[in-house]
């Protein structure tokens, strides 16, 4: 089984001379960067930093993940260079970003669909956004009421600083709507990462939880999706996110502070190009242009 897991890594090489000093570094001869925020993309963000440090060995890369919220706070509080999220930048952050003289610039880097998954051994192999809305509102308890085994739903979500978190609220349990108030049920447990969701629907035949597609494997099953019972069920693949079908799609991001510059710019451009967009492939999820 691959395993995924949450990250701080460092990636240290050579020096480099104090002219290439990127946005953010208080060093006058390391060129380092900091690039802080959602869990979802830690892994691709890691990928790609090892591979472009393997291209260009003077620089150091520190990843830290933390959910988007994290993320966004360390873009706005100058403690990162770039921040990585699962859902685009809010109001009220863009309007804190200001009042520190921040100016977040957005960098879409790819395709997402949020897979909802089950253990392995649960006979449950497709569900509604409905029944989805009631089982992490609590108002279905129990896989008999499903079509499976007399069991009781444990129910997984991320924690509230998660941009998977959020999404995941806002396209589900709240349908887009922006007047609606609906929220988790109590009765969810808040897990750290989507590593940790994965772990426990792994282990766990009751457990139901919701993580990128890009933690998906043959660990666990992914549950088709459907926008009610009369339409047709799809799965998180990269045809039906690319296509709409899949009611559970997001984009995905990258935010410097300003336009970017130096070492900055550079990761920026080798994220998006030919080979970046490949490793996005790779790590399972959606490259652009696909």
């Amino acid at each position: 089984m691959k395993v995924f897991k949450l990250i701080v890594v460092s990636l240290v090489f050579a020096l480099f001379f104090a002219c290439m000093e990127p946005q953010g570094s208080d060093s006058g001869h390391d060129v380092s960067m900091q690039i802080k925020g959602s869990d979802t993309i830690v892994n691709l963000i890691q990928e790609w930093s090892e591979n472009f440090i393997e291209q260009n060995p003077m620089f150091n890369i520190s990843i830290t993940g933390g959910g988007s919220g994290t993320g966004f706070a360390s873009l706005i509080n100058g403690t990162c260079d770039i921040a990585m999220s699962s859902r685009e930048i809010e109001e009220k952050e863009r309007i804190l970003a200001r009042s520190e003289n921040v100016e977040p610039i957005e960098f879409k880097i790819g395709l997402d669909g949020l897979a909802v998954i089950v253990n392995k051994n649960n006979p449950v192999n497709k569900l509604t956004l409905e029944q989805l809305r009631d089982i992490f509102m609590s108002k279905v308890t129990n896989w008999k009421e499903l079509g499976g085994e007399d069991r009781r739903i444990v129910i997984l979500s991320r924690e509230s600083n998660s941009g998977t978190h959020m999404f995941f609220k806002e396209c589900v349990l709240r349908n887009n709507d922006k007047n609606s108030k609906n929220e988790f049920s109590t009765q969810s447990l808040m897990m750290s990462s989507s590593q940790a969701i994965y772990d426990e629907v792994y282990q766990n035949p009751n457990a139901l939880g919701y993580v990128g597609m890009g933690f998906v494997n043959e660990g666990v099953k992914s549950v088709s999706v459907a926008m009610n019972a009369e339409n047709e069920y799809f799965c998180p693949t990269a045809k039906d996110i690319v296509s709409g079908m899949y009611p559970i799609s997001r984009p995905l991001y990258l935010y410097t502070n300003g336009k970017p510059q130096g070492v900055i710019k550079m990761f920026i451009d080798y994220a998006l190009s030919t080979a970046g967009q490949k490793i996005v492939l790779k790590a399972n999820f959606v490259p652009l242009g696909n």
